[in-house]
């Protein structure tokens, strides 16, 4: 599996692209009131994709050993908890609840401030709060 390694690697950040794009682009959708978010590959093509990411991020915790709840796997513990709140802020900026413009705003806002803060921890395994 480690032969592996860089293969996955990239899989994973092609996966990380293609949700990071989508859920702009889904968001400006909605903004635009495009018909677009009812088309079925839209309704689709998020899930698959945030499914294949997953995956390949639990290949990579495999593979590399630093595994979450764990002191050589703190930054990891955070980028997991980065994970949970990106989704969450995802639901309230894309959810079919109806919810003010500007609280979608706001979201979509702090979700991008998460983004890069889930990258900063995946590139440089370094915790910022070392929670473990």
């Amino acid at each position: 599996m480690a032969a592996y390694y860089g293969a996955i690697k990239h899989f994973h950040l092609l996966t990380v692209a293609i949700t990071i794009t989508m859920f702009i682009l889904r968001f400006y959708w909605l903004q635009a009131g495009s018909a677009m978010l009812q088309r079925r590959w839209v309704r689709i093509v998020p899930h698959l994709n945030d499914t294949l990411l997953f995956i390949s991020g639990i290949l990579l915790v495999n593979i590399t050993h630093f595994y979450p709840f764990s002191p050589q796997g703190s930054w990891l513990t955070e980028k997991l908890f980065g994970v949970i709140i990106y989704i969450v802020l995802g639901a309230i900026v894309l959810g079919r609840r109806p919810r003010a413009n500007k609280v979608r705003w706001v979201a979509f806002l702090v979700a991008l401030v998460v983004i890069f803060v889930i990258i900063k921890l995946a590139t440089s395994k370094v915790p910022l709060l070392g929670i473990v």
